[in-house]
């Protein structure tokens, strides 16, 4: 017997989790669902073939991860999660299995295998599913770079998490290293400036585009939880920071998103106000390498006509 795929680990992860009732994480629960699915302990040492992580643990993550985008599961702290009332209400129908066909009534879990933001119409149901069902059919290019959404998917959904999680002087630090990883400021960290707390006139933060400070980002950054949409009165308290400072260009950063009425305050401002949400911000982060690195790389060989040239 092969150690179980990641879909068929769900349903026993969601039960044992369940069973706990409080955060728990994925090592700690291994020995308890190993023991229930009778693993031996040859399947237990099978790794990876990059030798870096066991299978079975590898596998408890990526059903832990596909259910934690469904809503079944959620992220408390550092390496821990638990139950949501919606994981409870499928436990409590008592199928026989969960997989990525039951999952898929979640609208959240089908934004999230595309890769968009977690917002209602981000994704039409039909069209993931058939993203989703030709992968059998794809070529193995196809399919590397399929994968590779998907792991970039989950990186991002991940990075969301931990920043959430931020103090918010942690989080005012983190969009400023962003800005300077971009080319901002020149990338010196001599050109910028925190000013988040009492006093900031409501700003968080500046970065000099100059040595001389004549031209000026404004930075705002709020973090906010998942749902908590910034609305335009946070955007207009904003703009009249950025117009008391007579600056003509403004950064607003968030965490969860913007509402329609926030963005069209923004498209309709005489001041240059650029806004970033959470998935436009984790997707930064991946690009210009901010609190992630490079865990393995993959060399794809083809052949080299010249060698067998005339």
């Amino acid at each position: 017997m092969a150690v179980p795929d990641y879909q068929s680990l769900m349903l026993p992860l969601l039960t044992r989790a369940g069973a706990v009732r409080k955060p728990v994480g994925v090592l700690e629960l291994m020995p308890q669902i190993a023991a229930d699915l009778g693993l031996t302990e040859e399947q237990l040492a099978e790794r990876l073939p990059s030798g870096r992580q066991g299978t079975f643990h590898n596998r408890l993550h990526w059903a832990k991860q596909y259910m934690t985008r469904a809503g079944l599961l959620e992220s408390t702290k550092r390496g821990h999660f638990q139950v949501t009332d919606a994981g409870r209400a499928l436990l409590a129908e008592g199928l026989p299995t969960i997989d990525n066909d039951i999952l898929d009534r979640y609208p959240a879990f089908l934004a999230w295998r595309r890769g968009l933001p977690n917002e209602a119409g981000s994704a039409g149901d039909d069209d993931v599913s058939s993203m989703i069902a030709s992968a059998a059919v794809a070529t193995p290019e196809e399919r590397i770079e399929t994968a590779r959404r998907e792991l970039e998917a989950s990186l991002k959904a991940d990075l969301l998490d931990r920043v959430r999680q931020m103090t918010p002087g942690d989080f005012e630090a983190l969009i400023i290293t962003l800005l300077l990883r971009m080319g901002y400021g020149q990338g010196r960290e001599e050109m910028s400036q925190a000013l988040g707390g009492a006093g900031d006139g409501g700003v968080d933060g500046v970065v000099h585009q100059d040595p001389l400070g004549l031209d000026r980002v404004y930075i705002q950054a709020k973090r906010y939880k998942e749902g908590n949409s910034v609305g335009p009165d946070a955007v207009n308290s904003f703009i009249g920071a950025l117009n008391i400072k007579r600056a003509n260009k403004g950064l607003f950063v968030t965490a969860s998103s913007f509402t329609k009425q926030a963005k069209d305050h923004a498209e309709r401002s005489t001041t240059h106000v650029v806004l970033i949400d959470g998935d436009e911000l984790a997707g930064l982060m991946v690009r210009y390498a901010v609190g992630v690195i490079i865990r393995d790389t993959v060399e794809i060989k083809a052949i080299d006509e010249g060698f067998f040239g005339e």
